[in-house]
């Protein structure tokens, strides 16, 4: 995070002698990234955070990958991945490249009785459907549809959903996930003309401190493996901490959108970016207002990078027959556009209520057998005159 956050209690300097009011130590830890070069926090524990008792088992998780060099439109109905209880096992891998992965879930209960942390990847959850609250070592964070939850790597979370009723679209990143450098000034402050604010950004609150002993269970993604480590103490015994790495949410409905006289071009929805592919939001606004302005989308090739659209919700006006949770796949190498006949019908019109995240990836991304199981293998063919 570009800006600097503190949460419970901390002491006056850093690397010095910190103790409860009983006398007991507390413990300090450095949770950084990029060696000692990237953004970083410094926790305090109740109790050593470095107490493993047992491994029980490792497993592997990679996704399978069914085409590997994909060449072909998809439109994948991803509502129809099926409702799973356990947190983990609802997570389905639809899209991978060696950058990130694109996750469908559908998870029925909370997180609760074990605690999960991504070693490999920064991870946004986009929540499409269900409330609840994210708890982590660092305080926990309210969510709601609508929300983008950005869980920096190594965070130890779980989930509390208030619903059995939960959808989410999870971006999994081996790159840091940051707000653009076109929205921020030098000293990391977003701007004037950025889309959103430190306002719209929440990081956590409401820290919630354990010094419980016991079996606590860390099942930890590293290298595509799942390790299930058990622990002597809580994770989240932290008393305060500080600093710039932390997970927070953004909401879709504060992103504000940028318009124009003539059609604007993808990159003024960005919302997040990474070295190897951006996060746009597709929200509801007006078209633009030229006299003879077009407002869908000019016909455009993906020569460098493959086009992932995941619709929330309203009409899209460059889309026939879209439904809530479809996912494109538009591939590097051939022009895509409007489908026939929205164009046209697009002419005229003064807003759109559209709600969907894209996701742009400079590398080419594989599909996977999750992916096949959801898709409509004729979509690469809805661009033909005949086809409305």
């Amino acid at each position: 995070m570009p800006f600097y956050h503190k949460l419970g209690k901390i002491p006056l300097k850093r690397h010095t002698v910190f103790k409860s009011d009983e006398g007991d130590f507390y413990h300090e830890e450095l949770f950084g990234t990029i060696g000692f070069d990237g953004m970083s926090s410094l926790l305090y524990h109740t109790q050593r955070p470095t107490q493993v008792k047992e491994i029980i088992r490792s497993y592997d998780v990679s996704p399978k990958i069914a085409v590997e060099k994909n060449m072909k439109a998809l439109n994948l109905k991803g509502f129809q991945v099926p409702a799973t209880a356990d947190f983990l096992e609802s997570r389905k891998t639809v899209l991978a490249n060696n950058d990130c992965y694109i996750v469908l879930a559908a998870p029925r209960k909370s997180l609760l009785n074990y605690f999960y942390k991504n070693t490999d990847s920064d991870e946004i959850l986009f929540i499409h459907q269900g409330t609840g609250k994210l708890r982590t070592q660092l305080g926990n964070i309210t969510f709601k549809y609508g929300d983008y939850i950005v869980i920096p790597r190594g965070i130890i979370y779980q989930i509390d959903f208030d619903t059995e009723h939960n959808r989410l679209f999870i971006i999994e990143s081996k790159n840091p996930i940051y707000t653009p450098k076109k929205y921020r000034n030098w000293f990391g402050q977003l701007l004037e003309h950025a889309p959103y604010c430190e306002r719209d950004m929440h990081a956590p609150s409401e820290l919630e401190t354990y010094t419980k002993k016991g079996n606590f269970i860390i099942k930890v993604k590293k290298q595509n493996m799942i390790h299930e480590y058990v622990y002597a103490a809580h994770p989240f015994s932290v008393i305060g901490w500080d600093g710039y790495n932390f997970p927070y949410k953004l909401s879709i409905h504060d992103f504000e959108p940028i318009t124009g006289r003539i059609h604007q071009p993808p990159p003024v929805h960005q919302t997040f970016e990474t070295n190897a592919f951006v996060i746009c939001s597709f929200v509801p606004r007006l078209y633009d207002y030229h006299p003879n302005a077009v407002p869908a989308p000019y016909n455009h090739s993906n020569i460098d990078s493959d086009e992932v659209l995941y619709y929330v919700d309203g009409d899209f006006m460059s889309r026939n027959n879209v439904k809530k949770g479809q996912i494109t796949l538009h591939p590097a190498g051939i022009p895509h556009g409007p489908h026939p006949g929205t164009m046209e019908k697009s002419i005229g019109k003064k807003e759109t209520k559209e709600l969907a995240v894209m996701v742009d990836t400079f590398n080419p991304l594989m599909v996977t057998e999750e992916a096949l199981k959801i898709a409509d293998e004729t979509y690469y063919q809805s661009w033909l005159d005949e086809i409305k």
